[in-house]
């Protein structure tokens, strides 16, 4: 079942202007590495944090400072870096022609246990703007921290259309 109306390959650009989504800047590299680097159909992105303009947006550890939904918030503004990201790189977000996989990785505090809760924060980003059909396979860790003390880390490796 499609939802929101989306046909399987709904135009992602015009879905970020239906759901009023502004993406922020495409961020920039916090040491030696770039953001993305695509091989052949595939497009590998570096680690995406939630930042605006080079800035943190979010920093400590979920089930510490940060709540539940907190952590949801960090998801998707790192997973809106992401898609800035991405969109930098191709042009655009329509010619991703699948997520193939999204990696999430929490600082968390102890025994913290709702990691899912948190990783949906950038999972129904995607799904909202790609739809099911390109719903990503997905992997959540916990651990003790993520570098400048932010409390996500995403990664995402997509397929495009050349």
């Amino acid at each position: 079942m499609v939802s929101g109306g989306q046909s399987p390959r709904a135009n992602a650009d015009e879905q970020l202007r239906r759901l009023g989504i502004e993406l922020p800047p495409p961020p920039t590299p916090f040491g030696t590495y770039v953001e993305a680097v695509q091989s052949g159909r595939l497009l590998f992105l570096s680690g995406m944090v939630p930042v605006v303009g080079h800035e943190p947006q979010f920093i400590g550890r979920v089930g510490g400072e940060l709540t539940v939904e907190a952590g949801y918030a960090a998801a998707r503004t790192a997973c809106l870096s992401g898609l800035a990201a991405i969109r930098s790189h191709l042009g655009s977000l329509n010619r991703v022609s699948r997520i193939l996989k999204l990696g999430v990785f929490i600082a968390t505090q102890g025994d913290f246990r709702e990691h899912p809760k948190v990783a949906d924060g950038a999972s129904e980003l995607l799904l909202a703007i790609f739809g099911p059909e390109r719903l990503p396979t997905r992997i959540v860790l916990g651990m003790a921290s993520i570098p400048l003390g932010m409390p996500i880390e995403l990664e995402l490796l997509l397929e495009i259309d050349t």
